[in-house]
């Protein structure tokens, strides 16, 4: 009999593409296992890249709150309730263990998997579970999510992190390119753009085209404004997540801020530096089958030389020549 599975992990980027390992390691070890996932609306691709997933179940929360009770919004959320109630699942695992996914794991039909008090990052949302599972709590992102589903599901996760991604990567020519992350979420987090012009000479200097990554106007601009004037380099336009993945998948390199997109494309291979300045890579370093460097620590950002340096050994590890 085929085992029915759910997963509550509706956002953020990032910590969608920390969970795909974790699917990796429940359909190793339930061939046949059947995996649905609940997502943001606008995340909902990356789940339907893994070909473990079944169906990504759409949630639509972020557009919800801003009007919860309008009729259309109710009609959502009862068509939303109607499809979790109408069918069975075997193990419900909650992977965010925060009180805003409660309300989505109360509605699905099944035993229902968590973390404990003391290992989930908002205590209450524990009470709520049939099964409770201690995590070590300062675990990196990525181990924390496969240990949760090992301890539910009674394996142990072993073997480097498979993102199963592979889609994207077979088969995929290499370009003598190099993707720029400049932008993030919070201005907090944002980088020198002196620092910018010395890793763009250093990646160009190595005949490498710079490509930009952004996503809204302000983003847009921003990018625009750091390539001002420069020849081989210019500002990608705003894509659909397919698209950007399918642009890092080819790249030669990968240089980004501590966002998303750096973890994507570290998660795809690609060797992959992250700029982290207002956040801590102790609890989401970079992670992937190919190069990486979590460079910096909040409050304290790395400079263009360490950043020019592990572009660097970026290269000696895959082997090719400097130029």
């Amino acid at each position: 009999m085929q085992t029915r599975i759910l997963i509550v992990r509706t956002s953020s980027l990032g910590d969608l593409v920390h969970m795909l390992p974790a699917i990796s390691d429940i359909a190793r070890h339930l061939p046949g296992v059947q995996i649905d996932w609940l997502v943001e609306e606008a995340l909902a691709d990356i789940p339907t890249w893994h070909p473990a997933v079944h169906q990504a179940i759409i949630v639509a929360h972020r557009r919800w709150r801003r009007h919860w009770w309008a009729p259309d919004t109710r009609r959502e959320r009862a068509a939303l309730r109607a499809l979790l109630a109408g069918q069975r699942y075997d193990l419900i695992l909650d992977m965010q263990a925060l009180l805003k996914s409660i309300w989505l794991v109360r509605q699905a039909r099944g035993r229902r998997h968590g973390l404990d008090w003391k290992s989930a990052r908002e205590p209450l949302a524990s009470l709520f579970y049939d099964v409770r599972h201690r995590v070590e709590f300062w675990q990196p992102a990525i181990p924390r999510q496969r240990s949760l589903a090992g301890a539910a599901l009674g394996y142990v996760p072993e073997g480097p992190p498979d993102f199963g991604l592979q889609a994207f990567t077979q088969g995929v020519a290499i370009e003598p390119v190099a993707m720029i992350m400049p932008s993030a979420s919070r201005a907090d987090k944002l980088w020198p753009e002196h620092d910018w012009h010395a890793v763009f000479d250093d990646l160009q200097g190595r005949g490498l085209e710079l490509q930009l990554l952004a996503g809204s106007a302000a983003e847009q601009a921003r990018a625009e404004a750091l390539v001002q004037g420069r020849s081989g380099a210019r500002v990608l336009p705003r894509m659909g997540l397919r698209a950007v993945a399918e642009h890092l998948a080819r790249a030669r390199i990968m240089v980004g801020l501590d966002s998303g997109l750096t973890h994507l494309s570290a998660g795809l291979g690609r060797p992959t530096i992250g700029i982290y300045k207002a956040s801590t890579p102790v609890r989401t370093p970079l992670q992937g089958a190919g190069y990486t460097a979590s460079l910096g620590e909040r409050g304290q950002a790395p400079d263009a030389g360490q950043v020019c340096a592990a572009i660097h050994q970026a290269f000696e590890f895959s082997g090719k020549p400097l130029q």
